[in-house]
């Protein structure tokens, strides 16, 4: 009898908790698609460390590398509850994400931009996005809310160039060379300058390299090391195409999300924005330590002839009409000439917001104090 009425007592607390509004204390499981030692997986450690500490210890992450779930099944993943928390590679699912996507395929917009951008872009870009998304994109929150998902953040890595086995210098060089490309607009690129775009997933790119499957990978530099491609690589141009990959990092299970008070909520935000700002950071001081260690292991560095960097400007220039039209055409969206207008000042502002920043934790205080701490954590995911 006494154990008996330990666990309705136990029984009414919680039921007080729940109905209070109160969380429960819960470790939540982050799955991250990339092998245990890769950047963004270091990222999840960091984002797992500050979610505890502005919980002040309610809730830890527990992060999955590569184990939970891949890159492919991580949407569904998280829909489902598998995960609590995904680093969901929009890009990967076309048909869920548009709006999402469209914006994401944007990013060769930074070399319209100047000087001013270079070397910035990964940070810039991560900002704008993300304040664009929670802002300006409610068709964003809604294909998210179609896969039971609560967005709460983006990250992203360093400028795409041409990772490959061959020399790829010139539009002759790229003519029928096979490329493996992680989002569409690399894929038109590819295209426009003669190329072969293959699809697969980045779990994938290191067998089709060294087999011959593909003989270049659109990717940044820092991504050698995360996928484990040194031996694989013996050419890169930096050169072109240009833009980056940005995710949505830490998308929550609807349910997951609505099980923290709102005063944990903005305990997650602040984890996503500061242990967020780890992956364009990192990847923007890796890329020339990525490119000196290729060199010593004899990988050759080319430029690109003015031929194809013309062709590739033209092609950029031309391309934000094109993904409006594309994702109209393909995924209904019926405002992408819109999204593109408005998001432009807001990755103009933010080429500008970020020139000043010096460290990694400089970077995670911009984001919270110009992005997140201005959500509304009672209204997202509602």
């Amino acid at each position: 009898m006494q154990r008996f009425s330990r666990v309705v007592a136990l029984a009414a607390v919680l039921g007080l908790a729940a109905a209070s509004g109160a969380a429960v204390a819960k470790q939540f499981k982050y799955a991250i698609g990339q092998p245990p030692g890769s950047y963004n997986v270091d990222m999840g450690q960091r984002y797992a460390e500050r979610v505890k500490k502005y919980t002040e210890g309610r809730h830890t992450v527990r992060v999955f590398p590569m184990t939970l779930l891949n890159m492919a099944e991580t949407s569904a993943g998280v829909r489902d509850g598998i995960a609590d928390i995904g680093f969901l590679l929009t890009p990967y699912f076309p048909a869920e994400y548009p709006h999402t996507n469209l914006i994401s395929e944007a990013s060769m917009m930074l070399r319209l931009m100047g000087e001013e951008a270079r070397g910035k872009e990964a940070s810039a870009f991560v900002g704008a996005i993300t304040e664009f998304i929670f802002f300006n994109c409610p068709e964003c929150h809604q294909e998210f809310a179609r896969q039971n998902q609560v967005y709460t953040g983006h990250i992203g890595g360093s400028t795409y160039g041409l990772i490959c086995t061959k020399p790829v210098k010139s539009l002759d060089d790229l003519k029928g060379k096979r490329v493996r490309s992680g989002a569409a607009n690399w894929s038109r690129w590819a295209t426009a300058v003669g190329a072969s775009p293959i699809t697969m997933s980045a779990n994938e790119m290191r067998e089709a390299l060294s087999q011959g499957v593909v003989d270049c990978a659109l990717l940044s530099t820092p991504e050698i090391h995360n996928f484990g491609l040194e031996d694989v690589v013996k050419d890169i141009n930096m050169d072109v195409p240009g833009g980056l990959y940005t995710t949505a990092g830490f998308n929550m299970n609807v349910n997951a999300w609505r099980s923290l008070s709102a005063q944990d909520r903005r305990a997650f935000l602040r984890a996503s924005a500061e242990g967020g700002a780890y992956t364009p950071w990192i990847y923007q001081e890796k890329e020339a330590e990525a490119i000196e260690a290729a060199k010593k292991r004899g990988v050759r560095m080319h430029t690109a002839d003015p031929e194809l960097l013309k062709k590739t400007q033209a092609f950029i220039e031309q391309d934000m009409e094109t993904i409006a039209k594309y994702f109209a055409e393909k995924h209904g969206v019926k405002r992408g000439r819109e999204m593109i207008a408005t998001f432009r000042p807001i990755l103009e502002k933010w080429v500008k917001l970020v020139q000043p920043v010096k460290s990694v934790d400089e970077l995670g205080d911009l984001y919270w104090k110009e992005i997140y701490s201005k959500v509304d954590v009672e209204k997202l995911g509602q």
